[in-house]
């Protein structure tokens, strides 16, 4: 008998790592935010790189968006701050494992103090984020730049928590338009 020859087909040779497909999926789980200024996402990752809990900021479960506020208000009528859920708690309570002790959160902005204690409390080791938040001047200035300096001191104390900037390797770019509400996230490659 004739002996066929074997065609070699060898594997794709590009491909998303693991922090990109992770990041990725971030960005993809914030487009789910209705928030018309700031749509954040979280993806939380076990050391097997398995996912293990996704999350978004909007509104708490059972809560009509167009019932609440969506604007930075003074009072409980106009202040969307009073009740969005933020991603990284929604990533932490929408798990599917009993913990999340020892995992990764990668999360499209940098989390606030509040955001900074579930994740210390949950057991997560190491935080990679995408941006830091742009703090315009105004009245609120102060108060972001103190939540940021929380959060990294909480982070920082004991060396709590790993915190990571996103930087990918082959200049992969993850975008949210936050000026264009048709804008959907980008991402080049």
């Amino acid at each position: 008998m004739e002996e066929q020859a074997k065609e070699t087909i060898e594997k794709r040779s590009w491909n998303l790592d693991w922090d990109e497909y992770f990041m990725a999926l971030a960005f993809l789980s914030a487009q789910r935010s209705k928030d018309p200024k700031t749509q954040v996402g979280a993806c939380i990752v076990n050391k097997d790189n398995r996912i293990v809990g996704m999350g978004y900021n909007g509104m708490p479960n059972y809560c009509k968006d167009e019932d609440f506020p969506w604007e930075k208000g003074q009072t409980a009528e106009d202040n969307k701050h009073l009740y969005v859920c933020h991603a990284e708690l929604n990533a932490v309570v929408n798990k599917i494992q009993a913990d999340v002790k020892g995992c990764r959160m990668f999360v499209t902005l940098f989390p606030c103090n509040e955001c900074a204690k579930i994740i210390i409390q949950s057991g997560i080791e190491e935080v990679i984020y995408n941006e830091m938040p742009d703090i315009q001047e105004g009245e609120k200035k102060q108060e972001k730049e103190e939540s940021r300096k929380a959060a990294q001191k909480m982070f920082g104390y004991n060396n709590n928590v790993t915190l990571t900037p996103y930087k990918p390797e082959r200049g992969t770019v993850f975008k949210i338009e936050r000026q264009d509400p048709e804008c959907r996230a980008e991402i080049r490659l």
